[in-house]
């Protein structure tokens, strides 16, 4: 089961990034913290942090530093490049038929069952 988990989280934690990154520009701590939120979904650093550096290598993402209050380190945001909301936006479509789809499967598994 654990493996099973595992495969399904890896594969839906980039799209739970850009879905989060799409209401506001955020950053890494601040992600982790949402994330935990939600135990299946919630992650550390060594999984966030590379996927956050894979989606700005890959252009999805931009990011800046920016000053905190007087004592605190400059934190680095992350924002949605428009190539970023485009990839999410065709992640949303494929989610969407693929819950669509599941659900469907289970009532038709129950009825026929």
């Amino acid at each position: 089961m654990e493996e099973w988990r595992s495969q399904i989280k890896r594969g839906t934690l980039t799209y739970c990034l850009l879905l989060m990154i799409s209401t506001r520009e955020r950053y890494g701590y601040e992600i982790m913290s949402e994330l935990e939120k939600y135990p299946v979904l919630s992650s550390k650093e060594s999984t966030i942090y590379p996927l956050l550096r894979r989606l700005q290598k890959e252009g999805y993402l931009t990011s800046f530093w920016q000053e905190t209050a007087e004592g605190v380190p400059p934190r680095k945001y992350y924002a949605l490049e428009q190539k970023g909301r485009e990839y999410m936006e065709s992640m949303n479509r494929e989610w969407e038929e693929l819950t669509r789809s599941v659900e469907e499967l289970k009532g038709s598994v129950k009825e026929n069952g």
